[in-house]
């Protein structure tokens, strides 16, 4: 079976089993030529496969659960109940009653306030997940789109140290270069082919760390990374302000004022509920009716425990708080300065050593071939070319992980999806 006709038989397996995201990325044929194959934006590629993914939609199931707890969180704590007593002896009763336990106590807006404060926590949970897939999303992206190009450059090393070791042969043969020469160049190809194989390794790893998100999506729909990517832009607010936006911030706030309002509700557990009973009936020919009133006596038990415990959690909840704002603010400007020194460092390059590297291999081959180098002097300057250009490679990684980082410390990979492109 052909490769194209392969790839065929698996598109058509993916649109059979896609689901309705999936299927909007899949195509009918993957012709690399042909538009419908063309990678879409990447904002769009990400918001897409955010919105669909497990992780995201089990915290919008909890931020549904959280919506149903408020909402039960406002009913009323307690039901009526109803009695009916009938006694036939000296005397026919019969009789009907309606109690009713009352909050006396306040207990329904206490426990309203506590699960609003925790609703809000989920929602801001959700879009601090919503963050976690985008960056993960992301950096498997980058890592994949690098491992492509050094992979595509250990292959090229190997074709290069092989020319190389076949000329050294010929040279050697002719009597040029010596015995040790050949043999330094026989090794650096061997050498080569097991970096070709380690790039391989570690390409397949990026490859699959992309396929874990965003499985039954053709490889040819993956979008690339630009290599320049615009900086984040924010309005007077000052770092710190801007830090305590941050959903997963904000969501340790909200932490702090449900466990303050949970402090309110055992305060407020502790106080008794009285319950108030109405009946009314006939014994013989005599018409009864009858009010009762029950209060609890908190002797055995006064509910201090509890109370106790949740002014523990309250503090619990501020020092987490404390934390998570001061490692916010330390991530917001170390992100803004990684970002600064990789993108700056990836602008010298491009406007200095990716010109004068794009030439340096030609000029090292006719110079080792004119023999005014050495054969040990040119594999050390080629080998050191073709490093710095898998080191910049690295670089251009770095920074995109730096912007990732960036826009995550600063609050802006939301609005960032939500503009698509």
């Amino acid at each position: 079976m052909s490769i194209k006709i392969r790839r065929i038989v698996i598109c058509i397996a993916i649109l059979a089993s896609a689901s309705p995201i999936e299927r909007s990325f899949a195509t009918e044929g993957t012709d690399e030529q042909s538009p419908k194959t063309k990678s879409i934006g990447l904002a769009t590629f990400v918001r897409d496969i955010v919105d669909a993914n497990p992780t995201v939609n089990a915290a919008l199931a909890a931020l549904d659960a959280s919506w149903a707890y408020e909402a039960a969180s406002g009913r009323p704590l307690y039901n009526p109940e109803l009695e009916l007593e009938a006694e036939d002896s000296d005397s026919k009763i019969r009789a009907l009653g309606v109690s009713q336990t009352l909050d006396w106590g306040g207990k329904r807006s206490a426990r309203l306030t506590v699960a609003e404060a925790e609703r809000r926590s989920v929602e801001a949970d959700v879009s601090n997940v919503r963050w976690q897939v985008a960056v993960e999303l992301l950096s498997a992206l980058a890592d994949y789109q690098t491992g492509s190009e050094i992979n595509a450059l250990a292959a090229t090393r190997v074709e290069t140290m092989h020319d190389f070791a076949a000329v050294s042969r010929r040279r050697f043969d002719a009597g040029d270069i010596s015995q040790i020469e050949l043999h330094l160049a026989t090794l650096a190809y061997t050498q080569s082919r097991m970096e070709l194989a380690t790039a391989a390794a570690g390409f397949a790893e990026s490859k699959q760390a992309v396929t874990n998100l965003v499985l039954n999506i053709p490889e040819t729909r993956w979008p690339n990374i630009d290599a320049q990517l615009a900086s984040p832009k924010f309005g007077s607010d000052s770092a710190e302000d801007h830090v305590m936006t941050l959903p997963h911030v904000r969501a340790a706030q909200l932490q702090v004022e449900a466990a303050s309002a949970r402090v309110s509700l055992r305060e407020r557990e502790r106080r008794v509920d009285p319950t108030l009973t109405l009946r009314g009936g006939k014994e013989d020919d005599e018409t009864l009716v009858g009010l009762n009133i029950t209060i609890p006596l908190p002797i055995r038990n006064r509910f201090r425990h509890e109370v106790t415990a949740a002014s523990a959690e309250r503090r619990q909840a501020q020092q987490v708080l404390s934390d998570v704002s001061r490692r916010a603010y330390t991530r917001f400007v170390g992100a803004q300065e990684r970002y600064r020194i990789s993108q700056g460092a990836w602008q010298d390059w491009q406007e200095t050593g990716d010109v004068s590297l794009q030439s340096q291999g030609a000029l090292l081959r006719r110079l080792w071939e004119a023999g005014e180098l050495s054969t040990t002097d040119y594999l050390i300057q080629l080998r050191q070319t073709l490093d710095t250009e898998e080191s910049a490679l690295e670089l251009r990684r770095a920074m995109w992980r730096a912007w990732f980082e960036w826009m995550t410390a600063s609050g802006q990979i939301e609005s960032w999806l939500g503009a698509g492109s």
